[in-house]
């Protein structure tokens, strides 16, 4: 089964998600991709934060870019955090739009549980800038192909969850 968790920032998404995984685990010991790349040390405390709160409940796998290649052989649920930190890191490697999405895509079809985290940046305004609309209309594609492949997903806000499929 593949689940999405997808909320705007700070909403919960990531502590909701992970619990999840965890009751639907059945005893095995989830994996847990971090894609985030810290480049400054804001990202380095939040990083330090969500590794607190996992402690040894998961495996920790950390890969900001080859997400299939780390999980082509998955024999148990792994949980994606974030799906929206791998694009960034995709665009700031210079991937390009269709090579992101066909590895997302992969990545999708294989057979193990997994459980997504993305953030909602489509709600807002049009961003000012040629690069952050291309993560905007980029991350948009993302979540509707995500959404295509989940059995379940949830929307976050406020620490809870509206079940939106």
């Amino acid at each position: 089964m593949k689940t999405l968790f997808i909320g705007g920032v700070k909403s919960g998404k990531s502590r909701l998600a992970e619990t999840y995984i965890l009751q639907q685990a059945n005893g095995l010991k989830p994996y847990y991709l971090a894609t985030t790349e810290f480049f400054d040390d804001e990202m380095q405390a939040r990083i330090a934060i969500h590794r607190q709160r996992r402690q040894d409940f998961f495996d920790t796998l950390e890969e900001p870019v080859r997400l299939f290649e780390i999980l082509k052989d998955c024999r148990k649920p792994a949980l994606i955090e974030c799906v929206s930190m791998w694009l960034n890191n995709m665009l700031h490697h210079e991937y390009r739009e269709a090579d992101i999405l066909n590895e997302l895509e992969a990545v999708l079809k294989l057979p193990c549980d997994m459980v997504l985290v993305h953030n909602e940046v489509g709600l807002g305004i049009i961003p000012d800038n040629p690069l952050a609309r291309r993560f905007a209309d980029l991350s948009g594609k993302a979540a509707q192909l995500i959404g295509q492949h989940c059995e379940r997903v949830f929307f976050c806000s406020a620490g809870l969850t509206i079940p939106m499929k």
